[in-house]
């Protein structure tokens, strides 16, 4: 039940949003039509940090009380947030082209994220390589961890240091009324999404971890 509501809910945001982007929204008078990109870019950005975030709070629980459920459930937040990351990377490519004139350049936060994405590349990499299920799970709890100093680094780029990427539009007033509107739609579009494979991708780690252990009881 919980998972039907949750997937009604992010489709119809999905769908307004949609509209917003490509419908309601004026086009901004600098950038053009690509400025568009900003209202996923954005939401993408969002998910990498907010899944992270999620990865840090359930990897110190994990070592913590030692509880599977924990795991399962960090270990399928990294995986949302390791695509989200994909995504803001390649979108923020694409945006740079026709703006800045280069597919990638060493700014500020364009590095802090392609860092943030290096770490939990390795979060999974410790865990095909540890051997042992525990072992893999405690090792990639402390990167999980260790990995969050960069989440801070990535939202404040642009305000520690001089960069390309804007900063500050969306706090400071600079976005129209309009634009507003479409890019909080936007953003509550994927944090539903995010929360409704959360709750399918725990589900089913949780269902493969059972498995898993049956198999070992009865080999």
């Amino acid at each position: 039940m919980k998972r039907y509501i949750l997937f009604w809910v992010s489709l119809v945001l999905m769908l307004a949003s949609l509209f917003l982007v490509f419908v309601y929204v004026p086009t901004e008078k600098e950038m053009g039509i690509v400025q568009r990109i900003f209202y996923l870019m954005v939401p993408m950005g969002w998910l990498a940090l907010l899944s992270f975030f999620i990865v840090f709070i359930c990897s110190i629980l994990y070592l913590a009380r030692r509880r599977d459920s924990y795991d399962a459930l960090a270990y399928s937040s990294a995986e949302v947030g390791i695509f989200a990351t994909t995504g803001a990377l390649i979108v923020g490519c694409l945006w740079a082209k026709p703006i800045w004139g280069v597919w990638w350049t060493w700014e500020p936060r364009l590095t802090a994220t392609l860092v943030l994405w290096f770490i939990y590349f390795a979060y999974f990499a410790v865990r095909s390589f540890a051997g042992e299920e525990a072992r893999g799970a405690r090792y990639a709890a402390v990167i999980g961890i260790v990995g969050f100093v960069d989440l801070p680094i990535v939202a404040l780029a642009t305000t520690l240091w001089r960069g390309m990427h804007p900063g500050g539009v969306i706090f400071s007033g600079g976005l129209a009324p309009s634009m507003l509107l479409t890019l909080l739609v936007s953003l509550g579009a994927y944090t539903v999404l995010y929360v409704l494979l959360l709750v399918h991708r725990t589900s089913v780690r949780q269902d493969e971890a059972f498995i898993n252990s049956l198999k070992a009881r009865l080999g």
